[in-house]
């Protein structure tokens, strides 16, 4: 089975707008709700045939409801393992569900639901995991959107409920609201004062955690950090936000006041860094997926510092999701192993780069020098 890119909406990365509030900082807000069948075995003891049940089930349940009825369904478990990673890139499944890891790959039953900015993984650790991702900062907005999906939904297939623990997951952790509340958020400014270390410690002291570009597991690049709440039981869904709220406001008055800072005491250094990165961009023959973060990093930062002009956030957002491996190697038509990829990676990241220039009213960084 091939994957029909054109049947997600808006390519299920509506968020690369950067319409949201604060998205120059805070990329995107995903919420996401874990949720079980009532009276089905959870997904990790389910067979093949439970879990063609649950596929079946939440399906039909979809076709009822009015925000999922004209979902796109994506059987993932019939994907190449190069499209379920572009799926996985475009953060609509998480690398559970794309079967990246592990030594028996993708699940039997596995498939995605999507619609604009809502999702839902069938199959995953649990049953349903539903999720809304949105551009900026959105935490509120996200969660009214879901909670209407998950009201809805839970109208047709009840889910698993405790009147004691809540929501019954298949992680203990996950039990309670079942909710994750993340942002993901760019925070060059206490990178380069050294200040990082010092805030992401105070978030877990505050019940915070952090994660890399892909969550869970993953490493830092680019200065790209996603930060969710780490429990789920005790706490109200409006609490979780308000917590979350509250926190990420306070990191994203650190960066500024961070990139305030370096503008001050370190103009030059800052100016030569951005410009710097965007001359790799611009012209470089040959960018690996690590290098070609972090200097967008720096090009980043040059725009929220108004050192680079009309550049948008917008071909930002696009350069950083259709620079990843698997978006490359399937723009190519290659194999993930491909050594020509830094190759067709620069060739595209320097056309993006070029098409935005032309489209400025002055003509790119000698017209900004």
């Amino acid at each position: 089975m091939t994957l029909d890119l054109d049947l997600l909406p808006d390519g299920g990365v509506p968020w690369l707008d950067a319409s949201g509030p604060d998205a120059a900082i805070v990329l995107s807000t995903r919420i996401r709700l874990a949720r079980n069948l009532q009276g089905h075995v959870f997904t990790p003891r389910a067979g093949d045939g439970q879990r063609d049940e649950i596929l079946t089930m939440v399906v039909a349940a979809s076709r009822a409801t009015p925000r999922l009825e004209q979902a796109v369904v994506i059987n993932v478990d019939q994907l190449a393992r190069l499209e379920r990673q572009l799926l996985h890139e475009r953060h609509l499944i998480s690398k559970e569900l794309a079967g990246l890891e592990g030594p028996t790959g993708v699940r039997h039953g596995a498939a995605l639901l999507t619609t604009g900015d809502v999702g839902v993984m069938i199959n995953e650790e649990d049953h349903v995991r539903l999720q809304v991702l949105m551009s900026g900062f959105a935490p509120s907005r996200a969660y009214a959107e879901l909670e209407r999906v998950d009201r809805e939904l839970g109208g047709y297939v009840p889910f698993a409920f405790h009147p004691e623990f809540g929501y019954l997951t298949s992680c203990p952790t996950n039990a309670g609201t079942g909710l994750r509340a993340s942002v993901l958020i760019h925070l060059p400014g206490l990178v380069l004062t050294k200040e990082i270390a010092k805030v992401l410690q105070g978030l877990t002291q505050v019940g915070l955690t952090f994660r890399g570009l892909y969550g869970e597991g993953s490493e830092v690049v680019g200065n790209f950090f996603q930060l969710s709440n780490q429990t789920t039981l005790g706490k109200s869904e409006e609490e979780l936000l308000d917590h979350l709220g509250k926190i990420v406001r306070q990191v994203i008055t650190y960066e500024l006041q961070a990139r305030e800072v370096l503008q001050r005491n370190a103009p030059t250094v800052i100016a030569d860094k951005v410009w710097r990165a965007y001359g790799l961009l611009r012209y470089a023959r040959s960018l690996s997926f690590d290098e070609t973060m972090n200097l967008l990093s720096g090009v980043r930062l040059g725009v929220g510092l108004n050192l680079i002009g009309d550049l948008s956030v917008y071909t930002l957002n696009k350069l950083l999701v259709f620079s990843q491996p698997a978006h490359v190697a399937r723009r190519a038509e290659r194999a993930l192993t491909d050594p020509d990829l830094p190759a067709i990676r620069a060739d595209f990241v320097r056309a993006l780069l070029d098409d935005d220039a032309q489209r400025r009213p002055r003509n790119g960084p000698a017209a900004e020098a």
